[in-house]
């Protein structure tokens, strides 16, 4: 118990060993212990998500608003999520390595992630790590996660302010003054959208962006089928809305919560 206790008020003063044990047992613990008695230390974090396509630059964005936010003398905690490699698992473009010059600075801790197979391109284990950088005192979470053209809720639902960051090779951005209501510059609108499905089709990102969407929309009715069954009997749970403010008052932690709505709807896991 004593060093339990050593161990969460280094990771409370914000010892970068400490954290990085902490995200280790994180991200191989599935029984939120350490992460329950994170959560009151919680909540004074500012969440950023920068979201997008690859190669669009979002790295070197996080970069850019890392020193800034370092001039401002912020901590700051960097979560970058990369696609998994299907070999080790792990984050397949190590984004620390785009990294190196705030990677040393004390007042940045960076920690990059696989996306383990999540469509929205940020693995659940994201959310956890980012409490275990909040809790560690960081003022500023940057969240760094990929893009490839889903509507991006994942990330929003995590993060306060989240950027998309744009940029598709081969194809250019169009911009067409219209008046729809006189029909103005609505011509020129039809030709490029019949311009964008020829690049689309030649290309074969049609395909694979249909092929794509089947998969996500699969998912989608799967987990639309078990929410609604959770959700129902969440909204039924007596005395709701105090555990919400207890939550939200640090009084209570969401692992416990869920624990014990689980075990009384008779979802043991």
């Amino acid at each position: 118990m004593k060093s339990l206790n050593k161990f969460l008020k280094d990771i409370l003063k914000g010892s970068k060993p400490a954290i990085a044990r902490a995200i280790t047992i994180v991200e191989n613990d599935s029984d939120y212990t350490l992460l329950k008695k994170l959560f009151r230390s919680s909540g004074k974090a500012y969440y950023v998500g920068i979201t997008g396509p690859p190669g669009a630059g979002k790295s070197t964005l996080v970069n850019a608003i890392a020193k800034l936010l370092l001039k401002k003398k912020k901590r700051i905690g960097i979560i970058a999520v990369d696609p998994t490699s299907p070999f080790s698992g792990g984050a397949l473009l190590g984004d620390r390595v785009r990294m190196t010059d705030l990677a040393l600075n004390k007042n940045v801790f960076i920690r990059s992630m696989a996306s383990r197979g999540s469509l929205g391109g940020l693995a659940q284990k994201t959310k956890d790590v980012a409490l275990v950088l909040d809790a560690a005192g960081m003022d500023y979470i940057l969240i760094e996660t990929i893009g490839v053209g889903q509507v991006e809720l994942d990330i929003a639902q995590v993060c306060d302010t989240t950027a998309v960051v744009g940029a598709v090779p081969g194809w250019s951005y169009p911009i067409i003054k219209t008046i729809a209501t006189t029909g103005d510059g609505v011509d020129q609108v039809v030709v490029r959208i019949e311009e964008h499905r020829r690049y689309l089709t030649r290309s074969g990102k049609l395909e694979s962006a249909r092929k794509e969407r089947l998969f996500s929309r699969i998912n989608e009715l799967i987990e639309e089928r078990i929410r609604a069954d959770l959700h129902k009997r969440l909204t039924t749970q007596p005395g709701l809305k105090k555990i919400i403010d207890d939550i939200y008052n640090r009084r209570r932690n969401p692992f416990d919560v869920a624990e014990k709505i689980l075990r009384n709807s008779g979802f043991v896991f």
